[in-house]
């Protein structure tokens, strides 16, 4: 591919390039930017012509990004971002001091939204927009600062600073465990067990790792979020493998407590603070990364 000198790309085409790294797909970025389909995959091309090289490598199930697509993609979403929301809030102070916080919806209701109000009284100036959905949104289209993700971290054009001690434990209420006490992990196969889907590691994990057989009994409940299995369990319904991150408050208040000692827990890393690299020099969201670390560290939880 030739090459040319002293180009700038069109920012059309470099949205293209970003949204098809996002999807993997040239129709659906094209929807995203509100183009064709047919004219999305000639932008790219185009951008591709122009930078000398592949971007992205093609096959039938989709597009994944080149070594080169990669580091490219690295170096322009900041610029991307950046100007993206310097247009935004150009001459809008109050939207200046606004944190635009996308988070994972069981951390966001279980652990951040107790504690945001400290940040607040903390830093009062600052205005604190809070979303929540497992959707990985994009963090120029969506006009995000930072995010709580849940997942394996695997997201290369991004700071990400893993949650770290986070760890999965068998939790009951009192009320249950005095109607049907647990003397060993072997009798729980007798026990209403309550699946959480969400978490990294579940039920058959945790069987697995204290070299159990597995339950033949079907779940009593299944849900596809840790706030609800957290909810089933404290009323009384069943035992809940969960994580104690996301529990702190049901442990803090008693209402739910943990089964056995922590021979019977499994660490997990399955939340992570991400954003824009370079974004961390902004106040608000600086301010932000060392509160949440403050607050992680706190023990017992705050």
């Amino acid at each position: 591919m030739e090459k040319h000198a002293d180009f700038c790309p069109s920012i059309k085409s470099l949205r293209i390039f970003e949204e098809v790294a996002h999807y993997g797909n040239v129709a659906r970025a094209a929807e995203e930017v509100n183009i064709t389909a047919s004219a999305a995959s000639h932008q790219l091309a185009k951008l591709e012509k122009e930078l000398g090289c592949l971007l992205f490598n093609r096959s039938p199930k989709g597009m994944t990004l080149t070594l080169a697509g990669e580091k490219y993609l690295k170096e322009i979403s900041p610029l991307l971002l950046g100007l993206t929301q310097a247009s935004t809030r150009l001459g809008n102070e109050k939207a200046r001091s606004a944190l635009r916080i996308h988070c994972a919806p069981s951390f966001g209701l279980l652990w951040l939204l107790p504690r945001l109000h400290k940040f607040r009284e903390r830093y009062p100036a600052i205005q604190v927009t809070l979303s929540c959905s497992y959707e990985n949104l994009s963090f120029s289209r969506d006009n995000i600062d930072i995010a709580v993700r849940h997942g394996f971290p695997d997201w290369k054009s991004l700071e990400v600073k893993t949650i770290r001690h986070e760890k999965m434990s068998v939790l009951a209420s009192p009320d249950y465990l005095i109607k049907h006490p647990v003397a060993t992990p072997a009798e729980l196969i007798n026990h209403a067990l309550i699946l959480s889907e969400s978490p990294l590691i579940q039920w058959p994990q945790w069987f697995a790792a204290m070299q159990l057989a597995q339950p033949t009994k079907d779940w009593l409940f299944r849900f596809d979020r840790s706030y609800m299995s957290l909810e089933a369990a404290r009323l009384g319904h069943g035992v809940v493998f969960e994580s104690e991150l996301l529990a702190a408050e049901y442990l803090r208040s008693g209402t739910l407590v943990r089964v056995f000692g922590d021979e019977c827990s499994l660490p997990v890393n399955a939340h992570h603070l991400v954003w824009p690299r370079g974004f961390a020099r902004f106040p608000r969201v600086s301010h932000f990364l060392q509160w949440s670390s403050e607050q992680l560290e706190a023990s017992p939880p705050a």
